[in-house]
């Protein structure tokens, strides 16, 4: 499955008032893992840039000024997401910048719906804690995923931080395949020759900074789960 995460940045709040898209960030995953492939840009908005988005940002107006309009770059930006699922911390905001820019192009783009499902992480945050703040950094927090290089808003760092948050979120609804399930009639395999090993198989053992690392992500589910997640209870029952 072909994902990709993506963030926008803004002159203002309110599309309504006529405020315009500054950045566009996008990092793409297939079967839930960065691949490495990204589109970034900057953009020339044709306006000033909110007092309020300037200090959330960090972005000066002169600093957009030889920057692409959105007109220039959006044949390589529709082709990037082109069918894709994307996932989008409140979506409906991104959503409505971006198709308020399609809708002032030329003929008849239509919208990122058309093009894309969405998976809008905050609306999955709600549902999952009630009540709670769930902002991206408050889900970075919640979930132990490091958030310590974000001072200001930016594209293509919250886009790695939103990435982490899915993975975190969903890894608990996510069957891992370690063969234990019943093949399908389609997916069964008849074994024509036993398998021989010349010699005993290497065991290769994690080290300290894997098993720190391990230990954090663990952390992390305990705190989604409220509680000790089963992969804790699991392995302190085999002990």
């Amino acid at each position: 499955m072909r994902q990709v995460v993506l963030d926008t940045e803004t002159t203002g709040l309110e599309v309504r008032q006529g405020h315009r898209l500054i950045e566009i960030a996008c990092l793409e995953m297939v079967e839930r893992r960065l691949t490495g492939r990204r589109y970034q840009t900057y953009l020339n908005p044709d306006r000033a840039i909110d007092e309020g988005a300037r200090q959330v940002t960090g972005i000066e107006d002169d600093f957009l000024l030889d920057k692409p309009r959105f007109a220039d770059v959006v044949g390589e930006f529709l082709a990037f997401i082109e069918g894709a699922e994307l996932i989008i911390h409140n979506a409906a905001f991104d959503l409505a910048f971006l198709n308020a820019e399609l809708a002032r192009l030329p003929g008849d783009p239509g919208t990122i719906g058309d093009r894309c499902s969405v998976l809008d992480t905050l609306a999955m945050a709600r549902e999952r804690y009630p009540g709670q703040r769930n902002s991206l950094d408050a889900l970075c927090k919640r979930l132990g995923v490091d958030n310590s290089a974000r001072e200001l808003h930016g594209g293509l760092i919250d886009c790695q931080l939103l990435a982490d948050v899915y993975i975190a979120m969903t890894s608990g609804q996510v069957a891992l395949d370690l063969g234990f399930e019943k093949a399908s009639e389609e997916q069964q395999t008849v074994v024509v020759a036993p398998v021989v090993l010349s010699r005993r198989p290497r065991i290769l053992r994690a080290g300290p900074e894997e098993l720190a690392a391990h230990e954090k992500r663990l952390d992390g589910l305990d705190k989604s789960a409220g509680g000790t997640s089963l992969w804790r209870r699991e392995a302190a029952a085999t002990v």
